[in-house]
């Protein structure tokens, strides 16, 4: 009963945490169940025992008691070289135009846009959260762990293995 009634206690006087979620989300339909799993399965449970009555009106960024940030990483384009002589030789070399590389990075940034906004939209009817969301660039599994480490996220949510880009 002490614990319950401390809770109540630092509930009123305003020092809830805030919880952070991380939801690492790609092209694959695992990384969208995982995001729909953590919105039906955890934030009625953070929210119902972790969030005050509030009135409406209160429903500020300031006063949102949990952080859902959407991250996606992208695979750093490196530009390569075509081997375009008789056996591959690297003297007859055909380099990929500059143009391409443009080309690749904002096929790139669209995808990543479209893949956190169907995110975001999955999230816009439940009250208490605060929806960030992030892009980073090279291997997701370091990018995604380094970040949840640094942002000192509380869950981190990803989809089933080896059925993504996360492996």
């Amino acid at each position: 009963m002490e614990t319950e009634k401390g809770k109540l206690v630092a509930q009123q006087e305003g020092l809830v945490k805030k919880t952070r979620i991380m939801v690492g989300i790609d092209e694959s339909d695992e990384s969208f169940h995982g995001l729909q799993w953590t919105l039906d399965n955890l934030f009625g449970c953070i929210t119902a025992t972790a969030a005050p009555e509030q009135p409406e009106a209160n429903d500020e960024a300031g006063s949102r008691l949990i952080t859902l940030s959407l991250v996606h990483v992208q695979q750093a384009f490196h530009l390569h070289y075509v081997p375009a002589g008789p056996g591959g030789t690297v003297s007859t070399a055909f380099y990929i135009p500059s143009s391409v590389e443009e080309s690749v990075k904002k096929a790139q940034q669209q995808i990543a846009k479209a893949l956190l906004s169907r995110a975001s939209d999955m999230c816009k009817d439940k009250m208490n959260i605060e929806v960030e969301t992030l892009v980073f660039e090279g291997d997701p599994k370091e990018k995604i762990c380094r970040a949840a480490q640094e942002m000192h996220v509380d869950l981190l949510v990803i989809g089933s293995r080896n059925l993504g880009k996360f492996k």
